[in-house]
């Protein structure tokens, strides 16, 4: 199984999927950690050259077609991974890695090998109020 997690740094998990730069990939074997491998992150510095969108009335962020592609290229590069751990992100990109398969799970712990280890548990809470 391979769990990843957005971070700044590479050890502690960032608070917005869209703006960290590395995705911290976790291998796990018999609910062991046995690798972690960190591969750069598309996100909104990459996408910052793009014009924003201008929504239709009544349409959401991050639902938009535009919205969509970003997503889509996010997700290519931790097509491998079953499980997303970040601080917080928006409807829409969650909504989007649901689509990949790839399960997103929104948390307040900071530690990549404490969440990760705490998800293996069962007792990693999934803490949807932070979606925005």
């Amino acid at each position: 199984m391979k769990i990843v997690a957005i971070s700044d740094d590479g050890t502690t998990i960032s608070q917005h999927f869209g703006r960290a730069p590395f995705y911290v990939v976790v291998t796990v074997e018999a609910d062991k950690i046995v690798s972690k491998e960190t591969r750069a992150k598309a996100g909104h510095r990459t996408f910052a050259a793009q014009q924003s969108p201008h929504l239709a009335p009544g349409e959401r962020h991050g639902y938009d077609a535009g919205s969509q592609v970003k997503h889509q290229s996010m997700a290519e590069t931790i097509a491998d991974c079953q499980v997303l751990l970040a601080g917080g992100m928006g409807w829409g990109a969650y909504e989007s890695m649901q689509s990949y398969n790839i399960k997103p799970v929104v948390t307040d712990v900071k530690s990549i090998d404490e969440a990760v280890q705490l998800y293996l548990d069962g007792k990693l809470a999934n803490l949807m109020e932070r979606l925005h």
